[in-house]
């Protein structure tokens, strides 16, 4: 199993109020990893990207799913050297682009961006 699977099983483990369904779909390229739906009934979508550096790379396809979707997207970042994990707005993802992990995330840790998550739409 993968660094990405890997991550999507600890969130599995850790966002139990929230329905999260992993999208495998190599027809439409860029389009995020999970499709979430909150217990407000809001759904939002989450890639997922694992970093042993300060650098996430993302295809120009995810960039341009995130730049037409700004709204109830997010994405959540794990470095492995630390065991950080990050959330960030899908708005926000040209700044991740040039910035990397060390760009201020929305929500810092698990709980954090389970409540983030929760909230969704409210």
């Amino acid at each position: 199993m993968g660094p990405e699977a890997k991550f999507y099983q600890k969130l599995k483990r850790n966002f139990k109020s929230i329905s999260l369904i992993r999208i495998e779909n190599s027809s439409l390229h860029g389009t995020p990893d999970l499709l979430g739906y909150n217990n407000s009934g809001h759904f939002f979508t989450l890639e997922l990207k694992v970093t042993r550096s300060n650098k996430i790379r993302f295809s120009p396809h995810q960039i341009a799913f995130h730049v037409k979707h700004p709204k109830n997207t997010y994405i959540c970042i794990e470095h492995l050297g630390s065991g950080t994990v990050k959330l960030f707005r899908g708005s926000r993802i040209m700044e991740l682009e040039a910035c990397g992990f060390k760009l201020d995330a929305c929500r810092l840790g698990l709980d954090a961006c389970r409540l983030e998550l929760e909230a969704c739409g409210l």
